[in-house]
């Protein structure tokens, strides 16, 4: 049976089944928690807010410890599963240029249902929460989120030849994730307060489960390995195939001119400062809305956490108009830069119910510079080194979130008991960054595609006898 070349309905049953879960992930750590550290029962309200009904102050000290111990516990899970994660992005997704795309795709499919199988044990059985770290640990160790769309981002370079297409596609797949996980949030609140942890966990095991079916017997290999690669793919060895990946990312450097190598370079500072600031601020909104005076139960968090991902339908329809109207691509990435910027800021200041839903509306346009800065990037690089770019982008997207998470968690953990609304700030303010590298872009001029990109026989007649040589 032959396959097809779709890989939006792999990111379509991810998206859903990690965002079914990724909100009530913090919810139950919380909770749990709560009840050890305080040895009472967690309040349950049927109120808009818990605050309502639990203002004293032994409670208001209770929220105090647990928050502390919980972005605690969020910073413990990040440091635990960086390194590998990024290891396996890096060496994955650059394999993927010789070994195919799909063992990007497949292994952290494999992950992601190991550590949510985790999950629902520890829930289930009421066991130690601290073993969702080793959970957390073991599942990085076949990738992750990174792994994952960087395999899936690269499979779209393959299809796509037009610039245009390439850069609507990848938002195409922005906003696919941002559909499917606003559907999973919404109905995550209603999920738990009818079933509790243990049925959303199940359910989303048996989503993976059909993403992993899809993903192995459907969905068609883009790169094509001839009898040669085939056998020198099974006689190397571990070694060989790092020297390939290391070789990959060197020539997508050496490849272009001088010119290109610092606009590459700016792009990707660009691209890693951004999702520093951005992923820093984000991941923190839940605890955010647990907090005074807040207190949000499960169903606000749901209702927000769906609000949140419109972000990527909105940045995606924001993408193809700016794209169709002619907008160049720097001013849409220093739109979705102002964008994350000034919906930060908001949240800080927010104290009320209304206002945290109103702080979603400046951020609806905070994915725009991710499929956009990828597009740029990737027109630059040529056909054959693409899984060498993805690997760079997909490792050092896993490594500024990863990072800027477990340092956004200790600041939280030391400004909570003062002033929660600090570490938003921290995040806005550091926006500041990508906005000037994007200006030195502008100075310098990114219309240099046609000047680097070697035509494409040579370069595969260069690689053939360069991979030669590295492998005798």
């Amino acid at each position: 049976m032959k396959g097809l070349f779709l890989v939006e309905p792999v990111v379509a049953l991810y998206a859903f089944s990690s965002f079914l879960i990724y909100p009530l992930v913090q919810q139950y750590v919380y909770r749990r928690l709560w009840q050890d550290l305080t040895n009472t029962t967690y309040p349950i309200s049927d109120n808009t807010s818990r605050c309502a009904t639990n203002s004293s102050s032994n409670q208001s000290g209770y929220n105090e410890i647990v928050q502390r111990q919980a972005s605690l516990f969020f910073l413990y899970t990040d440091l635990f599963s960086t390194i590998p994660s990024l290891i396996v992005t890096l060496m994955l997704v650059a394999y993927s240029d010789r070994g195919g795309r799909k063992i990007t795709i497949i292994l952290p499919l494999f992950g992601t249902l190991m550590y949510t199988l985790a999950f629902l044990t520890v829930s289930y059985f009421e066991l130690n929460v601290y073993l969702l770290i080793g959970s957390s640990l073991l599942s990085s160790l076949f990738g992750g989120l990174g792994t994952f769309l960087g395999g899936c981002f690269a499979y779209i370079a393959d299809l796509c030849e037009d610039g245009h297409q390439k850069t609507l596609r990848m938002a195409g797949l922005d906003m696919m994730i941002g559909l499917l996980a606003g559907v999973a949030s919404i109905s995550t609140g209603y999920f738990l307060r009818a079933a509790g942890f243990n049925w959303p966990f199940l359910t989303s095991a048996l989503c993976l489960c059909l993403t992993l079916v899809y993903a192995i017997f459907i969905l068609e290999e883009t790169v094509k390995k001839t009898p040669t690669d085939a056998i020198s793919l099974e006689g190397s060895t571990q070694s060989s195939a790092l020297k390939q990946m290391i070789y990959g990312v060197y020539r997508m450097f050496v490849g272009a001119s001088s010119r290109c190598k610092i606009i590459l370079f700016l792009l990707m500072l660009i691209f890693t400062s951004f999702s520093f600031a951005y992923m820093g601020g984000i991941t923190l909104m839940t605890l955010y809305e647990l907090n005074e005076p807040l207190c949000w139960t499960e169903i606000l968090i749901g209702y927000g956490s769906a609000l949140s991902t419109t972000v990527f339908l909105v940045s995606f329809v924001g993408v193809s108009v700016f794209t169709y109207c002619g907008v160049p691509q720097l001013l849409i990435v220093m739109i979705g830069i102002l964008s994350v910027a000034s919906g930060m800021v908001m949240v800080a200041f927010a104290k009320t119910t209304l206002l945290m839903f109103i702080v979603r509306v400046p951020l609806l346009l905070s994915i725009m510079p991710f499929p956009v800065l990828r597009s740029m990037m990737s027109k630059i690089i040529s056909k054959s080194e693409q899984g060498a770019l993805f690997a760079c982008l997909s490792f050092l997207d896993s490594l500024t979130s990863n990072v800027s998470t477990a340092i956004f968690n200790s600041i939280y953990a030391s400004t909570v008991a003062w002033y929660p609304g600090f570490i938003f700030l921290l995040s806005g303010g550091l926006c500041v960054i990508p906005l000037f590298v994007l200006g030195v872009v502008g100075l310098i001029g990114v219309d240099v595609a046609e000047e680097v990109k070697k035509p494409e026989e040579e370069n595969l007649i260069e690689d053939q006898n360069d991979n030669s040589a590295l492998l005798s």
